[in-house]
């Protein structure tokens, strides 16, 4: 059995680096530093002069087919050599020219301070992700191993279910635009933020209400659940954060009115909300140029975030909890390592705002929706672009994909069980094995013998590789053009399209895969939208 990965066991896991990568790292950062102080080194800018230098320290004054340019390169990246070889900072080689040479070639990078807290919260995130990653990384390698024929059969059949997604009711909502719908993780409950600053919730389905919380003074713009509410959490604690143009969050039990706590410290409108999977953070994104990272259990802020020209509108955390992304006004997207605090990856591509961020449960994708009517998805792994799907004739409002192994080898605090190979190897009675369809040969007769036993068993899936493989095979989005779609997450080509009440669609959820009482057993049964006409909508699969 793999034991399990820590923070303080990572360094000395042979998986995660050995002697030699030791070495190879050292050399690479060896040459990153001399690279950074070869741009502090003042060199002659006449070409004369860097001759007559280059011929001082026995060099070649010129080399074939080389530039001025060139040589002054050449000069720079020997004269940084010597240094590093001498172990001095730097060479001040052109008296005259220092200043201005080293003001232009420096670079801007800086640094915030961060308090003992901030640090803290780090080691925790760190603590808490990495094992998370591993039993995340176990169950993929499991799913890379299953038969073709049970991954096309698994396939068909979630996407058969998912086209059969209809209406199945609208409700007004508020006095104002629906902002922002969510469903619980039991998906027993819907919350809905709206324009005028209160915060509902609605049983699921029957749409009726339960308790509506007062406390912000201004538009609504985030809700967000705890991810252990309605299920481990109590429901005098902590179970909902939302964010509004007041700029404050609140914090909300179930069986209060009014909030537990109030965050202050935004300058502007507060947006999207997102709670950490560990339920200890939340993170809030602004019109002020920031986003912010809170301690529920405090209520302090321990980050202020900067990296956006203009307002941030979209933050989601990925699902093991290492990083964060938010998504700006400016067109371009951030992925945050919240262990270290350095940008892991720039989403550069689209040319109108971006409202919303979605996390792949594979961990390394994930897709965003903007103000240029597109669909993006993201690839960490290789930082780059996958795919652009024209999603929306309008703004697209909101993308979030299918998770479906909610219930899955879950313990108490939320963390995902290290899976087994042979777990499930049997066909859950409740769950019949789906049986791919085998194509007749040429020399089949077309009056078998009934008794011939078949050449090999037609592939088969179990309960648990449907629960677990299905997670994050689509995704749902929505628009201003008053529809919602909904994605595969392999080829990205749309399944299904659902007409809400023909207003703008400000928000899109889909159920989890936690099998509570108001499921079908593996989730994604239900999706929901609110709208600017003040209503929201059910969507579910027909029987």
């Amino acid at each position: 059995m793999t034991s399990e990965l820590t923070y303080d066991t990572l360094v000395n896991d042979p998986n995660y680096i050995g002697d030699r990568a030791r070495i190879e790292n050292q050399v690479i950062l060896d040459e990153l530093e001399r690279k950074k102080r070869a741009r502090t080194i003042a060199v002659p800018t006449d070409d004369n002069r860097v001759k007559a230098r280059l011929r001082e320290i026995g060099e070649p004054i010129t080399l074939f087919g080389e530039r001025p340019a060139d040589r002054r390169d050449r000069l720079i990246y020997v004269l940084s050599q010597i240094n590093a070889a001498r172990g001095d900072e730097g060479m001040n080689v052109d008296g005259e020219d220092s200043d201005d040479d080293s003001d232009e070639e420096e670079e801007s990078e800086f640094y915030t301070p961060g308090s003992l807290e901030l640090l803290q919260a780090r080691r925790r995130i760190a603590e808490y992700s990495l094992p998370r990653a591993q039993k995340r990384i176990a169950q993929q390698i499991i799913d890379s191993r299953m038969e073709l024929g049970k991954v096309v059969d698994i396939r068909k059949k979630v996407f058969a279910e998912v086209k059969k997604f209809s209406i199945l009711g609208s409700q007004i909502g508020d006095e104002r635009p629906i902002s922002q719908v969510r469903f619980s993780p039991n998906n027993e409950i819907l919350v809905t933020g709206s324009w005028s600053g209160t915060v509902k919730l609605w049983n699921v389905p029957s749409c009726t209400p339960i308790r509506s919380l007062r406390g912000h003074s201004d538009r609504v713009g985030g809700v967000a659940w705890h991810p252990q509410a309605t299920l481990s959490q109590s429901p005098d604690a902590v179970n909902l954060v939302s964010g509004a143009a007041d700029c404050k969050l609140h914090l909300w039990s179930l069986n209060s009115d009014t909030p537990l706590s109030t965050l202050k410290g935004h300058q502007d409108r507060v947006c999207r909300v997102a709670f950490h999977p560990s339920g200890s953070y939340v993170a809030s994104a602004s019109y002020d140029t920031t986003w912010r990272l809170w301690d529920v259990n405090t209520s302090q802020e321990l980050l202020l975030q900067e990296g956006h020209s203009e307002g941030v509108y979209a933050v989601e955390f990925q699902g093991d909890g290492a990083l964060v992304a938010s998504g700006g006004l400016d067109a371009i997207g951030r992925v945050w390592d919240l262990r270290t605090g350095r940008t892991a990856m720039v989403l550069d591509g689209h040319v109108q705002g971006i409202y919303s961020i979605g996390f792949s449960p594979n961990g390394y994708q994930l897709a965003t929706g903007a103000g240029d009517d597109t669909i993006r998805i993201w690839d960490i792994r290789n930082l780059r672009s996958l795919y652009t799907i024209p999603g929306h004739t309008s703004n697209v409002s909101d993308v979030r994909f299918f998770y479906g192994n909610v219930d899955v080898g879950t313990n108490a605090e939320g963390d995902v069980e290290m899976p087994e190979a042979e777990a499930d190897a049997v066909p859950s009675p409740s769950h019949t094995p789906i049986t791919s369809q085998q194509p007749p040969t040429s020399s089949s007769s077309p009056n078998p013998n009934p008794t011939s036993a078949p050449a090999s068993d037609p592939p088969t899936f179990t309960s648990h590789e449907l629960r677990t493989y299905r997670s994050g095979l689509f995704f749902v989005s929505s628009g201003y053009d008053g529809y919602v779609k909904i994605w595969s997450a392999d080829d990205w080509q749309m399944i299904r399209t659902l007409s809400a009440d023909g207003g703008k669609v400000m928000s899109v959820d889909v159920t989890s895969g936690f099998s509570g009482s108001g499921s079908k057993g593996y989730g994604g049964t239900m999706i929901a939208s609110g709208t600017y006409n003040r209503n929201f909508q059910l969507f579910s699969c027909e029987e």
